[in-house]
């Protein structure tokens, strides 16, 4: 089946502008869509949640359906979708939550793979409740972190295990549902960074088996957000911190002050968007009866096609050039390339791409200790990210770029 790559472009006025985006693992561009269903709701009539007024409804219906939207996203349960500023805030309010009921002696499990918006966290609330702090290592060689990595460092002490499902700096796919089975054999929690996976692969938290998971919108085309995923009855035990009259319901105990409607619009707009590639690239339209989950999974199968075949066509030119080391290596892995260069620093690959009009930017992009670990210390690589409107013509221009860098 052809994927119409140009049919999703023509979406994306961003893409217009003449930069060849290869930064996606930092944002994705935005399709007009969501920008609309932005605008519509923030022009439109709109007070605070109720049933009586239009306005009313609005945000009322806004809150709605951007949990359901997210719900079909992710597998999850509606009741059990947190609105947050972004990910790294949601990941700090929780470690709050659940560190009130560590002591001294407890263990919390964090692995060097992650963003360090899954590592700090964790580290600082431990500190405070007198925790231990266990590091589990990924294999620098392979780029993989096994089960068998995490269960190594498992013991009845352990309450908590925070992992990435996708390394944002060289795209590994850790085994989560297998890291789940053990970590629930221990008696522990599974805290997973879904950002780097949601934008590339179709998500099922119930084969995954995390017991929270949060993600980030703009990372697949929609507003500048975060949302956590937890089985309500999980929620209903964590009580924060929060203001006498605010409600105690979950989730939105959770979600101190007025939700900003028009972003959570924005957020099922983008969700609709994925739902809908299918259509797009095939110009087959969907049955109406089909169910928006259903949309999503043969959708997001076919953008995923797409990304690998041009993350091997990419892998392929550099594998010819001299001098250039990729560090993106497991078996599964997201389209995120981690490249270095031989007696060259990435950050001058950056500015000789930006020159060219390729937007490519090098560093550790947050994942620190993934960095460190790698041997590349703080200054990182040259990342390259691509995303479900990525041509096979960009990557030809980025090889020839690069190749320009490389023999120059």
């Amino acid at each position: 089946m052809t994927y119409d790559v140009e049919s999703i472009r023509a979406h994306f006025p961003a893409l217009s502008a003449g930069t060849v985006h290869f930064d996606s693992p930092g944002g994705t561009q935005t399709p007009l869509g969501v920008g609309q269903a932005i605008l519509d709701t923030l022009t439109g009539p709109l007070s605070i949640r109720g049933r009586r007024s239009l306005s009313e409804r609005n945000a009322d219906d806004a809150v709605t359906e951007f949990r359901s939207a997210m719900a079909d996203l992710l597998g999850a349960d509606p009741h059990g979708i947190v609105y947050g500023r972004s990910a790294t805030q949601l990941t700090y309010d929780f470690s709050r939550h659940l560190a009130r009921d560590w002591a001294p002696g407890d263990e919390i499990v964090v692995s060097r793979l992650d963003h360090d918006a899954n590592i700090r966290p964790w580290l600082q609330a431990a500190d405070r409740a007198g925790a231990t702090v266990v590091w589990v290592d990924f294999d620098p060689e392979t780029g993989e972190l096994p089960a068998s990595a995490v269960a190594a460092v498992l013991t009845a002490r352990t309450r908590l295990v925070a992992v990435t499902a996708a390394s944002n700096l060289i795209g590994t796919r850790p085994p989560i549902a297998e890291i789940a089975a053990v970590v629930h054999e221990a008696g522990a929690l599974l805290f997973v960074d879904g950002v780097h996976y949601v934008p590339h692969t179709f998500v099922d938290l119930a084969v995954l088996g995390a017991d929270f998971f949060v993600c980030s919108p703009y990372k697949f085309f929609g507003p500048h957000c975060g949302v956590l995923a937890a089985d309500p009855a999980l929620l209903a035990g964590i009580h924060p911190d929060k203001l006498l009259p605010s409600t105690d319901v979950v989730p939105e105990r959770f979600e101190l002050g007025t939700l900003p409607y028009e972003t959570l619009a924005g957020v099922s707009a983008a969700v609709d968007f994925l739902a809908g590639l299918g259509e797009l690239t095939t110009g087959v339209a969907a049955r109406p009866s089909i169910s928006r989950r259903a949309l999503l999974r043969s959708s997001l199968k076919l953008a995923e096609a797409h990304e690998d075949s041009l993350r091997d066509r990419l892998e392929s030119g550099l594998a010819a050039l001299p001098g250039v080391t990729v560090y993106s290596r497991a078996v599964e892995r997201t389209p995120t390339v981690l490249v270095g260069f031989a007696g060259r620093s990435a950050a001058d690959a950056t500015e000789f791409l930006f020159e060219r009009g390729i937007l490519a930017p090098s560093g550790s992009f947050y994942a620190l200790e993934a960095s460190r670990h790698l041997g590349l210390g703080e200054a990182g690589a040259l990342r390259i990210g691509l995303a479900p409107y990525s041509t096979p013509g960009e990557i030809d221009v980025l090889l020839a770029a690069i190749t320009d860098f490389v023999l120059r």
